[in-house]
């Protein structure tokens, strides 16, 4: 096992890696998992890669579990990245690609942290799993606890989409409506798991998720022969790729498989709910929550990240930003990049069109830098929305 120990992100404070942990029992903040890379990487080459399978556990050897019975997988990771030349020559771009993570298993990036959180409460012995989502994590979980033969107890705002409410029930989870937010939500699993005996594996809650989020960073690096885009656009609501992706670059370099460059990382959130913009803009270090949140990409409805504070600093030290669009701007960039490219983008993936273009407006991303947009999931989830 590579897996050396895990560390708070605000505190340090090291915990062991063969137990069960939840959040810092001193600060109670996220703990991330730390690796012995320079073993990592005498066991992984690079120039191996391509004979793997084309799933997140071909980087097994940076990955927590142990046991190859616990790696769950209905195929997650490996998705296109795909240069979309139409689009690009619109916006007077040379090099734009979205890294389309709708072609996970369940259709979202969900997949990849919920496939991780699940396989390592496999190895761990959990058995009875909790969720407060506002859809596509949801179904990521009900999935995969259904591979695991878990119990999933899930939590959904009342108004989240019918789609990603049918999908955990199909998939056999336990279905609670809320009247409220995800926060809203979360105060109902902290609220019972203890009696109920469930596994939080609410979004830096626990500290496998991020570890399934961070491959998609792997995968960006290889799929550009080991050289990283200039600018990467994320739709960010609880932000785990976010923390991911600048965890998965750190690791890569002290293996030895990229230099020290990295890309300028923007924070795409929507006007109703951008507790990360708002913190950046006014230079703060933590997100207060963002009041009466509101917008129809329900993934990025979350007036209230615990991860906050590792993300504005990764925004800060990559000279990237924080912006909000509106509701409207992303529907309409939805049809958009689905006339030019055949990309059918859930909002939040959309988001990121109106915020590139004012980039550009503003010459914060120039014609000849490489530019990732992230579309995060399927738009065919969002019929409510897009109708």
């Amino acid at each position: 096992m590579n897996v050396t120990h895990l560390e708070c992100a605000k505190c340090a404070e090291r915990y062991e890696p063969d137990q069960i942990h939840q959040l810092c029992t001193v600060c109670g903040k996220p703990l991330l998992v730390r690796y012995n890379l320079g073993q990592a990487s005498a066991e992984l080459k690079r120039h191996d890669l391509p004979a793997r399978v084309p799933t997140l556990w071909r980087y097994r050897e940076v990955l927590p579990v142990v046991h190859a019975e616990n790696r769950l997988s209905l195929g997650e990771g490996w998705t296109p990245l795909t240069r979309v030349s139409n689009l690009g020559a619109r916006l007077g771009l040379e090099n734009l690609f979205i890294k389309d993570e709708s072609l996970n298993a369940t259709g979202s990036f969900k997949a990849r942290g919920l496939c991780l959180a699940v396989s390592m409460a496999k190895e761990l012995g959990v058995r009875k799993l909790a969720i407060p989502s506002a859809g596509n994590a949801a179904g990521a979980l009900a999935a995969y606890a259904a591979r695991a033969g878990m119990e999933a107890q899930i939590f959904m705002p009342r108004d989240t989409p019918l789609a990603n409410r049918l999908e955990c029930e199909m998939t056999g989870a336990h279905v609670t409506l809320i009247d409220g937010l995800i926060t809203d939500c979360g105060a109902e699993v902290a609220r019972r798991k203890d009696s109920e005996g469930w596994f939080d594996v609410s979004t830096l809650k626990e500290p496998y998720r991020i570890e399934g989020k961070k491959t998609m960073g792997y995968e960006l690096a290889e799929q550009f022969e080991w050289e990283l885009p200039d600018v990467i656009l994320y739709p960010t609501g609880g932000g785990t790729g976010l923390i991911g992706m600048w965890k998965a670059f750190d690791e890569m370099e002290e293996m030895g498989w990229i230099g020290s460059y990295r890309p300028r990382m923007f924070s795409i959130q929507a006007e109703g709910c951008a507790p990360i913009v708002r913190a950046y803009l006014n230079g703060w270090n933590e997100a207060p929550e963002f009041e009466n949140a509101h917008t129809v990409a329900s993934g990025l409805r979350v007036p209230r990240a615990i991860g906050d504070f590792v993300m504005l600093d990764i925004l800060r030290r990559s000279n990237g930003g924080a912006i909000a669009v509106s509701d409207d701007e992303m529907i309409t960039s939805a049809r958009e990049i689905g006339a030019c490219e055949g990309i059918f983008c859930a909002p939040e993936g959309a988001a990121c069109l109106p915020a590139l273009r004012g980039l550009l407006r503003d010459g914060k991303v120039s014609a000849s830098d490489r530019v990732v947009i992230f579309n995060t999931g399927g738009g065919g989830k969002y019929s409510e929305a897009y109708s």
